[in-house]
């Protein structure tokens, strides 16, 4: 059987069948069952369906952000989704920023270097995984700083088991062959490439660092030649909206799986600016241009945000250099310390955080 004709099974249960095919490039998801009627099931196959996935042979991946199908990962996640229904919350996805070491210096950098060198020592991370792999996440992101230098990091990604997948975040500083190569050993899934712009002199302004756009593109080339994905992260703010298509054309060019927009957030360096989140006509003309656009897929963020609400403490977590934990890397409010008791006893007290499935980021509301 071919790639396009092979079915995918994404959830099996007496209450809700679900299976995905790819016919002609695109995801077709076909469900049945008393649950398959709920809104939130609904919404979450329409997110998915008639979409080009980033890859589809033997497994099937929707998206960096996702396991591939058939996994383990993606199993405890589908469990994780049918369990927020009944009100059981899942921290699904956790950022953990293992060092502040970055030598740029980005305007909207949500978490600046305090000038402390603030570490996370390896088995506090390896620590912290274990802990979160119990809790049922099925995404750990390692972040920063720049985690590319972080001289242990294959070591950490390595002890990601088959429970999840293992993403993380680059500049492209301190990303090489040889360490794309490790780290596709050790089992990483995907990296998430970082720009602000599609011009390199715009994108090394914003980054406060000369060479830091050809450090991305290495970067970008470097995990694809070592058979990872590779993800364009983008921060959209109202500056960089017109260049969508720029973006995506050059998502085409690097061979990117994935282009990733994000919608810049008033918060670290800009924690004061209240100009800079997208207008209404920016929200429309982006809904507009992902609805339009063909490959690589694109997943908007701002959609997904409208679809689900916030993902902070509802199904993400976050965990900074000095072991403090967030609701998410953008809201500066910790709920804890990895030093001073478990994650599951933080993860518990976080279900009071009062914006769980707010329709729009937390902190353009403060």
């Amino acid at each position: 059987m071919t790639s396009s004709g092979r079915s995918y099974t994404l959830y099996r249960h007496p209450l809700l069948n679900a299976k995905a095919t790819v016919p002609q490039g695109r995801t077709s998801i076909r469900v049945s069952g008393l649950l398959s009627h709920l809104p939130m099931i609904q919404s979450a196959l329409q997110m998915f369906d008639r979409q080009i996935p980033v890859r589809h042979d033997e497994q099937l991946s929707f998206s960096t952000w996702i396991p591939p199908v058939p996994s383990r990962a993606f199993d405890r996640l589908a469990k994780s989704r049918i369990k927020a229904i009944l009100g059981v919350r899942t921290p699904d996805q956790v950022t953990i920023s293992i060092t502040e070491e970055c030598p740029n210096h980005c305007a909207h950098c949500a978490l600046p270097n305090s000038g402390k060198k603030l570490r996370l020592m390896p088995e506090t991370v390896k620590d912290i995984i274990g802990q979160i792999l119990d809790l049922g996440t099925t995404l750990v992101i390692f972040d920063g700083g720049e985690p590319a230098l972080y001289r242990e990091l294959p070591g950490l990604v390595a002890s990601v088991d088959d429970r999840a997948i293992s993403t993380m975040f680059t500049s492209g500083a301190g990303f090489s062959r040889d360490l794309a190569h490790q780290l596709k050993q050790a089992g990483l899934y995907a990296v998430n490439v970082s720009l602000d712009s599609p011009l390199p002199e715009e994108h090394d302004a914003m980054r406060g660092r000369c060479g830091v756009f050809q450090d991305a593109m290495d970067a970008a080339k470097n995990a694809l030649d070592a058979g990872l994905l590779v993800n364009l992260y983008v921060v959209l703010r109202r500056e960089n909206m017109r260049h969508l298509q720029e973006f995506h054309d050059l998502a085409k060019r690097t061979g990117a799986h994935e282009l990733t927009f994000f919608e810049v957030v008033p918060t670290g360096r800009w924690s004061e600016r209240r100009d800079i989140a997208l207008s209404p006509l920016d929200h429309a003309q982006l809904d507009g241009f992902v609805s339009r656009a063909d490959a690589p897929r694109i997943f908007s963020v701002p959609d997904a945000y409208k679809r689900f609400g916030c993902f902070a403490a509802n199904s993400w977590m976050h965990v900074t250099p000095a072991g403090e934990v967030y609701p998410c890397s953008c809201f500066p409010q910790s709920w804890g310390s990895v030093f001073k008791e478990p994650l599951g006893k933080i993860w518990q007290r976080m279900g009071r955080f009062p914006y769980k499935g707010n329709k729009s980021c937390p902190m353009r509301m403060i």
